[in-house]
């Protein structure tokens, strides 16, 4: 079992015959795990992180928790097939909430620091922190600089919510791996990983720090709070 794709990685060097079970890769066909969702096709199967549809959602909540924000920035990993196509998905989206994106990425500390204070120069900005290993490495940082330059942002995962983050939205990583449990059990019971679908979450979760919408000025929608899975006051 692996979680994430450095350890699919590591694992498909070492092995092509042992099965393995995956949860929390974002793209397995773009990164060679599998040859198709439906048909996995080789000895890996497992659990997406998200469907690229999940990052349009980042842009509506944006919207919703702070109705004045006419730009946003959008951290993502530009080394990182997904990172550009979760860009994509946002950038479609943009027209239709009248928002203008603005590409930041996130390879180190300085080049993250200096996009956001360039970005926070001109009012009515906000920020969208999709999903990559770089932006969990540089978590506090993007938080720090959010409060800061008084940037509503939205995340991928309640981690940053719970470190001070305003409000993330993602798959309730807990049920991923509860149901890579059930596969492993059927592959030990002698089923192939070629022939199980990779399947995507079925479980997601809002999370809204209010503490941080205060410091922000910021009224959050009662509809929101309403739907919330967490709120930390």
């Amino acid at each position: 079992m692996a979680a994430a794709a450095p350890s699919v990685q590591a694992l498909q060097r070492a092995t092509r015959t042992v099965p393995i079970v995956f949860a929390n890769v974002s793209d397995p066909v773009a990164s060679g795990f599998v040859q198709s969702l439906a048909r996995p096709g080789g000895s890996a199967t497992g659990f997406m992180q998200f469907e690229f549809d999940l990052s349009g959602k980042w842009l509506e909540l944006l919207k919703q928790v702070a109705p004045d924000v006419t730009r946003a920035a959008v951290l993502r990993d530009p080394d990182v097939g997904t990172g550009t196509t979760q860009f994509a998905v946002i950038q479609a989206m943009a027209p239709l909430l009248r928002v203008e994106v603005n590409p930041v990425n996130v390879r180190d500390a300085s080049e993250i620091r200096r996009s956001v204070e360039a970005f926070a120069r001109s009012p009515n900005g906000g920020l969208i922190v999709t999903a990559s290993a770089s932006a969990v490495r540089h978590r506090d940082l993007i938080i720090t600089l959010a409060a800061r330059h008084k940037l509503p942002a939205v995340y991928v995962e309640r981690a940053f919510v719970a470190a001070g983050g305003l409000i993330s939205y993602g798959p309730d990583y807990n049920d991923q791996f509860r149901r890579t449990a059930s596969y492993v059990d059927r592959i030990l019971k002698g089923e192939k990983a070629a022939d199980l679908p990779v399947q995507a979450p079925t479980k997601f979760e809002l999370a809204i720090n209010l503490k941080t919408a205060k410091a922000l000025g910021l009224d959050v929608p009662p509809s929101l709070l309403a739907i919330a899975d967490e709120v930390i006051e």
